[in-house]
């Protein structure tokens, strides 16, 4: 039948009987090549929205790369310099709009995003296509694809590359429902609108406001909106590059999403640059060793030597003190919180990435303590008044 889709397994391969049911006739979601999971669909459902909103939002071409129903990236289309680029990995220079958006969604975290969902809001061209050839990656889902780059992709993985079709202009119904437990719970689907409208009140003593730094704001608040709660996430140049998910505690979210997004900035460091990989390695490889090499302090011994065995000579590590120092120099770190801050300690922690713009929805008790925190490093605050849980 055209309304219900058969899946491989549920979340587990002995969790059977698994499928999708459509409530129209005819499925706005079409399966190209491969066969889908029941994550692979959750996964690739949740990058589907976040990219059409991202797109309608900014009118720029999007694109989200993500892992287990949270983006491990997310990011708007813009031209890539050749230092991005030589921290990606990526010798390519003729690039697409839309590659241009996948490969900084996948750059957000390369880790995270190793065998991801990837989603973008254009049809996939053969740019597009050669750069997903060459990463781990389990699927895609598009509006369209040229008919070139489906033949690219339907050749990944020796044939059984998941490639996934959504009607743009599917519309669900207002109310959705989660069965647990044999529970069936009901709610309004999340549709909060979230565009530069939602950044109108500023809650601090500095105002200033850049146009890239509220774009940027603009993608880490879109991204939380699909992120498993609590959830902090932490922007730059509209791409997102730090992602906290999932924490029972906040400022837990907040270290997890300013550590990725300091080790973001530290990837382009010239000694990181210049490390002379062994003849080879592939990327993953690389991403692992320059991660380790920027946790040098934290490594065992052994850790050390394994990574050592890795590169042909190993460069002087990079002091804290380097580290910070070299992240002072990028203006426009933005951040932004699905619940308010219970605590001044989110703020501090913030102010050591060179977080400048904060977006929260406010209502805490202790709100005035948090912008008076905010105040104390200059910081730009904003009380969004729109909570953003997803579970």
């Amino acid at each position: 039948m055209d309304n219900i889709l058969e899946l491989k397994y549920g979340c587990n391969p002995y969790q059977k009987n698994a499928k999708v049911l459509f409530n129209s006739p005819v499925s706005p979601l079409k399966v190209l090549n491969g066969t889908p999971s029941y994550i692979n669909i959750l996964d690739a459902l949740a990058a589907w929205q976040l990219v059409k909103e991202l797109k309608t939002a900014t009118g720029i071409a999007s694109a989200a790369s993500f892992k287990h129903v949270s983006p491990a990236g997310a990011a708007i289309a813009k031209e890539l310099d050749s230092t991005f680029l030589k921290s990606q990995f990526i010798s390519e220079t003729n690039l697409s709009p839309v590659s241009t958006a996948y490969i900084r969604a996948r750059g957000g975290d390369r880790m995270c995003a190793f065998g991801d969902a990837a989603a973008v809001s254009e049809t996939v061209d053969v740019s597009l296509a050669n750069i997903i050839k060459s990463e781990v990656s389990d699927l895609i889902i598009a509006p369209d694809y040229d008919p070139e780059a489906l033949n690219i992709l339907k050749s990944k993985k020796k044939g059984s590359y998941l490639v996934l079709q959504i009607d743009p202009a599917y519309e669900p119904a207002d109310i959705e429902s989660k069965t647990v437990y044999g529970f069936t719970l009901q709610q309004s689907r999340n549709k909060a609108t979230i565009d530069k409208n939602l950044f109108n009140t500023i809650v601090t003593a500095n105002k200033n406001m850049s146009t890239e730094a509220l774009q940027s704001l603009i993608v880490a608040t879109i991204a939380l909106k699909y992120t498993q709660s609590n959830s902090i996430t932490v922007a730059y140049d509209g791409q997102l590059i730090g992602v906290g998910a999932g924490q029972q505690s906040r400022v837990h979210c907040l270290r997890l999403a300013c550590s990725k997004a300091d080790k973001w900035f530290l990837q382009q460091h010239p000694r990181v640059l210049g490390l002379d990989f062994i003849d080879g390695l592939k990327k993953p490889e690389k991403a692992n060793v320059v991660d380790q090499f920027l946790l040098w302090d934290e490594l065992s011994e052994n850790e050390k030597q394994l990574m050592a065995t890795q590169l042909k000579t190993v460069p002087e590590p990079i002091s804290l003190e380097e580290k910070m120092n070299y992240i002072q120099q990028y203006n426009g770190i933005s951040l932004s919180s699905d619940a308010f801050f219970p605590f001044r300690d989110n703020i501090d922690r913030a102010s050591r990435s060179h977080v400048q713009y904060i977006a929260q929805p406010g209502g805490s008790l202790r709100d005035d303590i948090c912008i008076a925190a905010a105040d104390e490093y200059n910081m730009v605050m904003f009380n969004t008044e729109t909570r953003l849980f997803t579970h």
